[in-house]
């Protein structure tokens, strides 16, 4: 029973090699000399040293990212439409190894729990625990695109709806889409963080077309590509075929965004049957346990 959680500790360490256990140990005793430099830069360097980098190698060696080529490839367009077009395919494979090394250290803690509590279960529970946190990625990064999506379909209409108001006021489009940004966060919203980038290099000198085909990608949802779409044929156009095609484009993303606020709505009121199905077995063990312990 032992002999399970023995070889996946050697193995670990076979990962990680002389030099790497080397480098941890330097890594510690210049912490320990200085305590006051911040315990989180050298906690980053652990992790990197013994986890992420041992099976990152490891992966590379036996060829599983060529394996898993089209999972991994899809995980890293995800990734790039959230952290932006400087994310790269090697960021993408360390952070897939980084939740594999979590995996196989969540099976190995598993095993030697359930060799010092004798209890079989808890191999079972290791192995379906690993297997989410090796999942967790591709996962996490569809769920984040979807919630990225939402939150650009809700900022969207009301954007374009000041945009067609300073338009129509008598702004040029490059001054009403940069006062489109007033009193907005361009740093939190992923709508508005796009939008600057676009203001910034028409002011630069781009060219608009360039800067609004960029802006369609960056953003990856379909309904900015309409929207960049409307823009780059009626922008030279002006007038009034302007401002007409913004209102029937805004009248079709009003209802768009019901339609997200509604799903949204559903979905928290989902959430809430789990924590309210967990009170009620809790009253139900509360009441039923005197009867049963009197019987």
């Amino acid at each position: 029973m032992i002999v399970f959680p023995l070889l996946l500790t050697v193995l670990w360490l076979v990962l990680c090699g002389r030099r790497a256990l080397q480098a941890a140990i330097r890594q510690l005793n210049s912490a320990a000399r200085n305590k006051a430099a911040g315990r989180s830069g050298s906690r980053h360097a652990f992790k990197e040293l013994l986890l992420v980098q041992p099976f990152h190698e490891a992966m590379e060696r036996w060829a599983l990212y060529d394996r898993f080529q089209l999972q991994l490839g899809s995980c890293h367009t995800k990734l790039l439409v959230l952290k932006g077009r400087s994310w790269t395919l090697e960021r993408t494979k360390l952070q897939v190894a980084e939740a594999v090394a979590y995996a196989y250290a969540a099976v190995t803690a598993c095993t030697f729990l359930s060799v010092i509590t004798s209890e079989l279960l808890l191999i079972l529970i290791g192995f379906i625990a690993g297997l989410l946190l090796a999942v967790r990625p591709f996962m996490e990064a569809g769920r984040l695109v979807e919630r990225r999506k939402q939150e650009i379909l809700l900022e969207l209409p009301e954007t374009i709806s000041k945009l067609l108001l300073l338009v129509s006021a008598g702004e040029t489009t490059l001054r009403a889409m940069a006062r489109c940004l007033d009193g907005k966060d361009a740093e939190q919203h992923p709508l508005y963080r796009e939008w600057r980038t676009v203001v910034l290099a028409l002011q630069n000198g781009d060219s608009f077309s360039t800067a609004i085909e960029r802006f369609n990608r960056s953003c990856a949802v379909q309904e900015v590509s309409v929207f960049t779409t409307v823009l780059l044929l009626n922008y030279r156009r002006g007038g009034e075929h302007f401002t007409l095609a913004l209102r029937e484009l805004s009248y079709g993303l009003w209802e768009k965004r019901k339609a997200v606020a509604r799903s949204r709505g559903e979905e928290a009121s989902s959430k809430l049957v789990f924590p309210l199905v967990g009170i009620l077995l809790s009253l139900m063990v509360l009441v039923a346990a005197p009867a049963v312990m009197m019987m």
